[in-house]
């Protein structure tokens, strides 16, 4: 799941980030309304925390963006405000839920969980595939049984492999899903992540490299 952080609290915003990435997420932060505008632009988010009360370009009018855009992109808005009003005008501006400050971390990671569901099309939350057994909520996986403890960055890319079912994930597919922004287009993450992952999952081998195409979980 990719995430965009649109907060200008910067200690609440890199919490909430770290939170989030211990979940596997890939997570960009911004600190301000246009500068969102601009990644949601170039970027496919699952999900955007939004902050109401941002600078230059206010969060409700991030949001009526992100929804007039059509696409994927579920929003959680967060507010200072406790009053119903706030929470249903942001509702009918087009956010998914709301959340008031201050909110508890393990609150905030469930509802971008619940809202990374909606994002794409339903799928059961235990992935199974060539004897692998991905439990996306206790974020465990099994082969055959046996418990293969992965990296976040490993589980991230055997879980975009596995919701393809079968196609041709390429490596720039998974930069976009697995990594935040600053990843380098040209490192060699996507190789090196791909060859631990295979180690771990072990014989006899699952994941095909398609030359000129990237990679495709076999099964």
């Amino acid at each position: 799941m990719r995430v965009l952080i649109v907060e200008d609290e910067a200690v609440l915003a890199e919490a909430t980030a770290e939170g989030l990435r211990q979940q596997a997420m890939a997570v960009d932060l911004c600190a301000d309304g246009a500068t969102a505008l601009e990644l949601i632009s170039i970027n496919r988010y699952d999900v955007v925390v939004l902050d109401r009360d941002l600078p230059v370009v206010h969060g409700d009018d991030v949001c009526r963006a992100i929804v007039s855009a059509g696409g994927e992109a579920r929003v959680i808005m967060l507010t200072a405000s406790i009053g119903l009003d706030e929470r249903v005008y942001g509702l009918n501006i087009g956010a998914d839920d709301y959340l008031t400050k201050p909110f508890a971390l393990a609150e905030l990671v469930a509802r971008v969980q619940a809202l990374g569901r909606r994002a794409r099309p339903a799928l059961p939350p235990v992935l199974r595939r060539a004897g692998i057994e991905l439990d996306v909520p206790r974020h465990q996986v099994l082969r055959d049984g046996r418990f293969i403890p992965l990296s976040r960055k490993e589980f991230a890319v055997l879980e975009v492999l596995m919701r393809a079912e079968g196609t041709a994930v390429s490596a720039e597919e998974l930069l976009e899903k697995a990594w935040d922004e600053h990843i380098d287009p040209f490192t060699n993450a996507v190789r090196v992540t791909m060859m631990t992952l295979r180690k771990k999952l072990g014989s006899p081998a699952v994941i095909e490299t398609l030359s000129g195409v990237g990679y495709r979980l076999s099964g």
